[in-house]
């Protein structure tokens, strides 16, 4: 099964929590605080794996979390740090965040991407001795790692798209002039999924070519398989249009051509103006007088034209060293650079970190995150509660809890923990 697009939702690792230990050692009096810090949480990384050709993998798991890193122990003991969750995808794929649109990374190059950060570990008590608090008992907890929906699309890495009605040929030519063998029928959509080739002209001299499944009228609104292949030749640095000028299938061939280049413009404008050249197929079935009709036609809009017959190699040789000709005056294979994610949704996904609720006069603030802490805070120890309420100012909890109205003398409930709110 072929599929170029998917949607996932990753989570990176979180980090380890930091412990809260004293050093217990016979003879060694006032031995101190020794709890180590928690291990950094797993990334979640991207890798190019060019024995992958879809992203059919990811139809069947959509969730994919890295491990959290270990907590730390006594005698500054660290945790682990977790190892990062690897996931292998095609050469060409683009990785967009869901809700902007914006491009992440080009999975272009073998250089792996890193998706989203685990989290870093918590400061074990260690670090929290001073000369006034030589006996901390609270720790730091490990801050959550990144998460992300995102899209996948698999766009195909060719210097050549081929375009052209159901069978007009695509495949026949494509088959002839490089190593490919995708399926040749004389029925319409033989070729159901994109099929690369690389067209070899002497040593060190080639290039890739795509053989797209077959468009007809109304593919950039999703009619039969266009839509979801033009994506494929959104990075081509040109095109080839075969036409079957004959008319084979009672269709008229100028009439193919301009209905294929107003679908490209319906689905990209910039796909419209992309460097073409058009190749006459079947000449063997046309007329003279149909050959020199499309001809005239052809170069009348300043395009170059070839005739052929791909079955038996007539005249693809003109046609291969034609577009050699012309990729060698054109820029690389288009590249998607990445994208800066709006401001305002980095800042929504912070502050959804956590909810407040109101009930009889009550704020309730819920996080998942919270709990985490919360549980490591010693509500008997001063200078752990300094160190819960500094979290709660640095997660803008306080702030919200002012937006919401609360006053001196309120209640707030985290969990099982409630207190009274001091202004």
């Amino acid at each position: 099964m072929f599929v170029d697009k998917a949607e996932i939702s990753i989570k990176a690792g979180d980090g380890g929590n930091g412990a809260v230990a004293f050093h217990r050692e016979k003879y060694v009096a006032a031995g101190g605080p020794d709890g180590g810090d928690g291990g950094k949480g797993g990334d979640i990384v991207f890798q190019v794996d060019d024995n992958l050709s879809t992203l059919a993998d990811f139809k069947y798991k959509r969730k994919y979390k890295a491990p959290n890193g270990s907590d730390g122990s006594g005698a500054r003991r660290n945790g682990r740090k977790a190892e990062d969750l690897v996931i292998r995808v095609p050469r060409g794929t683009v990785i967009r965040e869901k809700e902007s649109g914006c491009v992440l990374a080009d999975l272009s190059s073998d250089e792996p991407f890193i998706a989203a950060k685990g989290g870093k570990g918590g400061w074990g008590n260690a670090h929290f001795a001073t000369p006034t608090r030589q006996t901390p008992r609270f720790a730091k907890h490990g801050s959550p790692g990144e998460s992300w929906d995102v899209i996948l699309e698999l766009k195909l890495l060719a210097d050549v798209g081929l375009l052209g009605f159901p069978n007009v040929g695509k495949s026949s030519f494509i088959s002839v002039v490089s190593q490919a063998k995708p399926i040749i029928a004389d029925y319409h959509f033989t070729t159901i999924t994109p099929v690369l080739g690389v067209v070899s002209l002497g040593e060190g001299s080639s290039f890739v070519i795509a053989d797209i499944p077959g468009l007809i009228e109304g593919a950039a609104e999703g009619v039969g398989l266009g839509h979801a292949f033009l994506r494929h030749v959104e990075r081509c640095r040109m095109l080839l249009h075969i036409v079957d000028v004959a008319g084979s299938e009672g269709r008229d061939p100028k009439e193919d051509f301009e209905k294929i280049n107003l679908e490209l413009e319906r689905f990209d404008p910039a796909l419209a103006k992309c460097p073409q050249i058009v190749a006459g197929n079947k000449i063997d079935l046309a007329t003279e007088e149909q050959r020199e009709d499309f001809r005239v036609y052809i170069e009348a809009q300043g395009l170059q034209y070839f005739e052929m017959c791909a079955p038996i190699a007539m005249g693809t040789k003109e046609v291969i060293n034609a577009v050699a000709a012309k990729l060698a005056t054109l820029p690389a294979v288009k590249h998607y650079e990445s994208e800066p994610i709006p401001e305002e949704i980095l800042l929504r996904k912070k502050n959804d970190g956590f909810s407040i609720t109101v009930e009889d006069d009550v704020y309730i603030v819920e996080a998942p995150w919270l709990g985490r802490i919360l549980s490591g805070v010693n509500l008997d120890d001063y200078e752990s509660l300094q160190y819960f309420q500094r979290v709660l100012i640095s997660s803008g909890i306080i702030d919200a809890l002012r937006a919401r109205g609360i006053e001196e003398g309120d209640i707030v409930s985290i969990y099982d923990f409630e207190f009274e709110f001091v202004n």
